[in-house]
């Protein structure tokens, strides 16, 4: 094969694959979230969500916070994209505390800030509301991702990393999320036995 011929065809290859990263995406982000959904919904009642001591001494209803935090950071930044703004992540103390100050939610993406770690004050500020404007919020800001991620080109996400920035704040914490209800249930279990 000449070697512009095969630049091309190899070119071509390339942008199928790209063009199949979006494709593949979204799927894999909707299968995780109904998995998700449906161990929340296992879960039941509305007592059984904010009964404290699934992780440490947090409730699903607590979890579930942290997750919405964690979703409303991802559908910010592709609002910025699309937008056509800059995100740059905090790197000092004074900037993690400001962004967490004007966001309502933490840098999670700050190379200060511990990606796993839950936050105390965000606990805090979604403690007094209510189980079903928790799970709206939280509904919402997937919608909006999903709305972002149809609207982003896919050379915007490739340019942005999108496919591993919005795993981090999707499906990861959902994962992760999902560990510690399934473990805390299965305690139950076996006290009641």
């Amino acid at each position: 094969m000449k070697p512009l011929l095969w630049a091309l065809t190899f070119a071509n290859l390339i942008g199928k694959n790209i063009r199949m990263n979006k494709i593949t995406f979204l799927p894999r982000l909707q299968r995780e979230r109904e998995k998700f959904e449906a161990l929340l919904n296992q879960a039941g009642f509305a007592r059984q969500m904010t009964m404290a001591g699934v992780f440490e001494n947090l409730s699903i209803k607590d979890l579930l916070a942290d997750v919405l935090t964690r979703e409303q950071f991802i559908a910010d930044r592709l609002n910025e994209i699309q937008q056509g703004e800059c995100y740059w992540a905090s790197t000092s103390h004074t900037a993690l505390e400001n962004f967490q100050k004007n966001n309502g939610y933490p840098d999670y993406e700050s190379p200060l800030y511990e990606k796993e770690k839950i936050n105390h004050l965000i606990i805090q500020k979604y403690k007094n509301i209510g189980l079903d404007d928790i799970v709206e919020q939280e509904l919402a800001a997937y919608a909006n991702i999903l709305d972002a991620m149809l609207k982003i080109s896919h050379n915007q996400c490739l340019d942005h990393d999108l496919f591993h920035r919005i795993a981090e704040h999707t499906y990861k914490p959902y994962r992760r999320t999902s560990q510690e209800i399934q473990r805390w249930r299965k305690s139950l279990e076996t006290e009641f036995k």
